[in-house]
């Protein structure tokens, strides 16, 4: 008779290897767990408020403002010199 399993009789270093980093990785696993639910101080929780004060006025119109400012004056001593002609 031809034993077709023969790895079931004994364990291979293969699955004695799987095995050890299984539970390594569950022993993090829960330990993440009770950190999480247990040590963690709870945050304080942000409310996000999207209503408007209503003391603050919004930002004025231009009309409201008066217009547009004056056009302002070029000044000779702070504009650019003219290029050089190239020859």
């Amino acid at each position: 008779m031809d034993n077709t399993l023969p790895a079931i009789g004994r364990m291979t270093p293969e699955w004695v290897s799987f095995f050890f980093m299984t539970g390594a990785f569950a022993l993090v696993g829960i330990g993440v767990l009770i950190w999480t639910f247990f040590f963690r101080k709870p945050g304080r929780r942000r409310r996000k408020h999207h209503h408007r004060h209503e003391h603050r006025s919004p930002n004025p119109t231009l009309a409201q403002n008066g217009g547009l400012p004056p056009v302002r004056q070029e000044e000779k001593s702070f504009s650019r010199p003219p290029p050089a002609p190239q020859s």
